[in-house]
């Protein structure tokens, strides 16, 4: 296996330096619209192993399909890891697949919605952009695994377990997402400071959220329907002692990919945004600044919603400033399956938590970026040796979820000594 790994910021930098402890490829490129910024992690990640010599740097523009297809084929990479936020999706998708290499993603290309209805139905979903090529990849013989990093994609992974193994019914699969973490100033007060890219959050929370029941099947949109921004809000009590968050509707990728291959009533994906959170993104929109279009000021053309980001720390540079646990997990309800539970109603949670502390320790990295990256490096480890294989366009739905749970559990060296619970409900 050879990796080209495009994008160097927090969650790039992570996986970097999950995977130099690994020994599954012989190759990992890691490559950046800046240089510098690509060399600083591989210097990182090659500090972590002395002797080792897999890793190198390379400057690429993500947006510039031919030029990732170039830089793959020059590297002779065999899978290409998309670590850049999904404005970038298309471009280097399409290029991994013109290079003949497979391609793993974290988040699917971007939505558009509804012209007319925006919030009742959807308009393009996210992925859709990717799902009309699934013939194109299936020809070329190339796997592109969509959602792999924790939201998609341990969630997922979750759903798949369930699935097989704990209910003969589901009811609902409901990705349930919180944290209790702050960030401090050099004076110890709290502050505002995204635990990742803000342009996606800015993407994910103001667009209409995405719900999937089976009782809409056969409409026009096929059991998808969008709500307004922050539905429904419920407490989740999260584990591990960060309690009740208030949590909401919000666009995320299970929605769109836990139907294509899981049978249940209903798909759902909240998230503890917190109220700080929602109305500084309601204030954004009020005002405009969630806007991608760009607008002229002073005679220089500038995205609002790039200007918002930039202002804001790098995710990747706030992890000694914070503190707590983030939790992602997937609460699933029906009919169990097996001993006890067979035949009764049943209520899981399936749950991954990231403390800081331990990240921060372990990696130099900050608990939200760790836990995102960890899950492609395992994904990539199970395809390099046969465990997971395919071809054409799929989710980790998709894949046997016991080799992914008890590689990502199974302590160091033989594992990646990231264990995850379950609770029942």
């Amino acid at each position: 296996m050879r990796v080209l790994m495009i994008g160097a910021g927090g969650v790039g930098d992570a996986a970097a330096k999950i995977a130099v402890e690994r020994d599954f490829f012989e190759a990992f490129v890691v490559a950046d619209y800046d240089l510098a910024r690509a060399r600083a992690t591989v210097a990182a990640a090659v500090a972590r192993r002395p002797g080792e010599s897999r890793l190198s740097a390379a400057q690429v523009d993500a947006s510039d399909e031919s030029a990732v297809a170039a830089l793959a084929r020059e590297h002779r990479a065999t899978h290409v890891l998309n670590a850049v936020d999904p404005r970038f999706v298309m471009p280097i998708f399409n290029g991994a697949l013109a290079a003949g290499a497979d391609y793993l993603d974290m988040a699917m290309s971007l939505s558009r919605r509804h012209p007319t209805d925006p919030y009742s139905r959807v308009g393009v979903k996210l992925g859709d952009e990717q799902f009309a090529q699934e013939r194109s990849w299936e020809e070329a013989g190339r796997l592109a695994l969509l959602g792999i990093g924790v939201e998609p994609g341990l969630s997922d992974v979750f759903a798949r377990y369930a699935a097989d193994h704990l209910f003969s019914h589901i009811d609902e699969l409901g990705t349930r997402d919180g944290a209790n973490l702050v960030i401090r100033d050099e004076h110890g007060g709290e502050v505002f400071a995204p635990g990742f890219s803000m342009w996606t959050i800015i993407e994910e929370c103001l667009n209409p959220p995405v719900v999937w029941e089976r009782a809409r099947e056969f409409d026009e949109d096929q059991g998808w329907y969008t709500l307004p921004p922050f539905s429904e809000p419920e407490v989740f009590e999260f584990p591990e002692g960060i309690g009740p968050v208030e949590c909401v509707h919000v666009e995320h990728e299970e929605v769109l990919l836990m139907p294509r291959w899981l049978d249940a009533d209903k798909v759902t994906f909240k998230y503890g945004l917190g109220e700080e959170m929602i109305g500084i993104l309601r204030t954004l929109h009020t005002l405009g600044l969630d806007s991608t279009e760009k607008v002229s000021v002073k005679g220089v053309e500038v995205s609002p919603r790039d200007v918002v980001a930039a202002v804001l720390p790098d995710p990747a540079t706030i992890g000694p400033r914070m503190e707590g646990k983030t939790c992602a997990g997937l609460f699933v309800t029906g009919v169990g399956k097996g001993g006890d539970k067979d035949g009764q109603p049943r209520s899981v949670y399936l749950y991954h938590v990231s403390d800081n502390a331990d990240t921060m320790r372990d990696y130099g990295a900050q608990c939200v970026v760790w836990q995102t990256a960890v899950n492609p490096v395992v994904a990539l480890e199970l395809l390099a040796s046969g465990t997971w294989a395919g071809k054409g366009i799929l989710g980790p739905e998709a894949f046997d979820a016991v080799p992914f749970l008890e590689l990502l559990a199974a302590p160091k060296p033989q594992g990646y000594g990231s264990p995850w619970g379950m609770e029942e409900r």
